[in-house]
């Protein structure tokens, strides 16, 4: 079996899905992030992706260390495009021998995984009431940005508002359920360290991306304000990004991107790892249906994962959702909070390309909003 062709396609609202063939007819799918280059990733894709014509899907590791290990390697982009692309090819290798992915990673450490559910959007209101309503709908964990803009010092009353909000949720549905709070690296560490210590009294799930990740000498110091655990990683593009998390001990639990770290194989070396220093994972996936798939692969033959994000109607998804582009829809329906490991082989997709044409002829261009602070300096967002 060869790979006789790569086929990209650019998705609302905001994904990039690649397809592998091969000259036996069996295809493989996998996903890149748009992020805010999609042309470039595009391009990156189709011409890395030219590189692989010819060769044998099968060799995954082989070509995984061909696409990476270029002189100049490293970078979202990059990682994005390998990651894709890699997806793909265990797509076709779970395919072609009748099994899901994860019987090729060491099979089930589960029976279920667990899913949470997002409220409030980018600029969080109204946080109890969806809260109450993904109880009802069985989740018993959500998750939420913290704030909106705020300066390296800030004024009190946009904490309080932070601490409000994650009250009325603890009011609403009671001490078991679960909040994680995002601070999505929009709070610097002299606010970081009130704002995390002020939430102390609600026992949170986690905080995630307390400070950015490129300040990851400052994890330390918030985390000697609490005991809360501490979460990162969806920005980080390989293991190696890793390695001074691990060694720093602080971080509790990780969330690697399996669109971005390098593919499947690669989120599993590092959940791994993690699970060596006694970490929890809970992998971020707040973008389309291939990626999602992916990561429940992972996901299942990986014992230190306690809880999966998942993006069926977040608040990025304007126009379109995850099973606007899938024909068995089941793979993604939750119950109670959970969902079920997935039987089919490969990723377990069944992709409704039809659909995929139509929509990606319309174009793709997606960028995060530019946030201004009161003084009109850029704000994080």
């Amino acid at each position: 079996m060869k790979i006789s062709e790569i086929t990209v396609y650019e998705v609302k609202p905001r994904w990039i899905f690649v397809k592998i063939s091969t000259d036996e007819g069996l295809e493989g799918w996998g996903e890149m992030v748009s992020g805010t280059k999609t042309e470039t990733v595009v391009a990156g894709a189709k011409e890395m992706g030219a590189y692989l014509l010819g060769r044998d899907p099968f060799e995954i590791e082989r070509l995984w260390q061909e696409m990476y290990k270029s002189f100049f390697r490293g970078g979202p982009i990059n990682g994005t495009i390998v990651s894709g692309l890699e997806m793909a090819l265990w797509d076709i290798k779970g395919k072609a021998l009748g099994v899901p992915i994860y019987e090729l990673l060491g099979g089930r450490a589960r029976d279920r995984i667990k899913v949470y559910s997002w409220v409030g959007g980018d600029r969080p209101a109204d946080v109890a009431g969806a809260a109450l309503e993904r109880r009802k709908m069985g989740f018993d964990a959500v998750k939420m940005n913290a704030t909106e803009e705020l300066h390296y010092i800030d004024t009190f009353d946009k904490l309080q508002a932070v601490v409000d909000r994650v009250a009325s949720i603890r009011e609403a549905c009671g001490p078991d359920f679960g909040i994680g709070v995002d601070f999505h690296g929009r709070v610097h560490k002299p606010m970081a360290k009130v704002l995390a210590h002020e939430l102390e009294p609600y026992r949170l799930m986690f905080l995630e991306e307390v400070v950015l990740p490129e300040n990851e000498e400052a994890f330390q110091e918030v985390a000697a304000h609490v005991s809360t655990p501490l979460a990162t990683g969806e920005r980080l593009v390989s293991r190696w990004q890793y390695k001074n998390i691990f060694r720093q001990g602080v971080i509790d639990v990780i969330q690697p991107d399996v669109a971005l770290v390098g593919g499947i194989l690669e989120m599993r070396k590092i959940i791994a790892m993690a699970e060596s220093f006694d970490m929890a994972a809970a992998p971020h996936a707040p973008y389309g249906p291939i990626a999602l798939a992916a990561t429940l692969q992972v996901d299942v033959c990986s014992p230190n994962v306690f809880i999966q994000e998942q993006s069926l109607g977040i608040h990025y998804n304007k126009g379109f959702d995850l099973l606007d582009f899938v024909r068995n829809k089941e793979i993604f329906q939750y119950k109670d909070g959970y969902v079920d490991v997935p039987t089919r082989p490969g990723l377990g997709l069944e992709i409704d390309e039809d659909m995929v044409k139509e929509v990606s002829a319309q174009g793709l261009h997606w960028t995060n909003p530019k946030w201004r602070n009161y003084d009109g300096t850029l704000a994080e967002w």
